[in-house]
């Protein structure tokens, strides 16, 4: 599949039209094991090392969607990976910072995502110095939302991760209201474990 063909499958369930803007400007086949360079802008997520994944496009399309990210919102990308997320934020206009808990593929990404600010660490605490968030993105299963991350997210600030029950694995959309926290659920998903 070609990065045009992508982006026509994805037009008809992505409404907006940044996110595709966004996910069309970053070469996904840079973010990929080299074997799978002629299988980069298939619609499938993809092996990465250290037995990680990268995302299907349609999912991180739909994650940015879902986060209305905004330009200049501090953003941060939690089990950053390959570092393909935050390069589509990136690419939205936010001022992401990645967090990453294996060590080669923290470094591996920073590499490949200049404009990002990618740190070793353990996802579940977030990254108290660059916080608070208006945006926090979860590209790793977990189930529970880690309560040192929600407190990281600013008022009005959106946070989207895969919650996975004994049943299923949804993305759930946690805002921060003037009221408290709410929780709308969205797509059933499949994603690797937050480690």
């Amino acid at each position: 599949m070609t990065r045009a063909a992508l982006l026509a499958l994805l037009r008809g369930q992505i409404a907006d039209e940044r996110v595709l803007a966004a996910l069309g400007a970053v070469a996904r086949e840079a973010f990929v094991a080299p074997g799978d360079r002629a299988r980069a802008w298939e619609n499938v997520a993809l092996g990465i090392d250290a037995g990680q994944t990268i995302s299907q496009p349609f999912v991180v399309a739909r994650m940015c969607e879902a986060l209305a990210i905004r330009t200049g919102d501090r953003v941060l990308d939690v089990g950053t990976g390959s570092g393909y997320h935050a390069a589509v934020l990136c690419a939205l206009g936010a001022r992401v910072t990645g967090i990453e808990i294996v060590p080669a593929l923290a470094r591996a990404a920073a590499g490949r995502v200049p404009a990002a600010t990618i740190v070793t660490g353990d996802g579940r605490g977030g990254h108290p110095p660059h916080a608070p968030y208006d945006a926090i993105n979860v590209a790793a299963a977990t189930e529970e939302i880690p309560a040192a991350l929600l407190a990281q997210l600013a008022p009005g600030g959106r946070l989207i991760a895969p919650l996975r029950t004994r049943r299923r694995e949804r993305l759930v959309l946690v805002t921060r209201t003037a009221t408290g926290l709410a929780l709308t659920e969205l797509d059933e998903v499949r994603f690797v474990t937050l480690v």
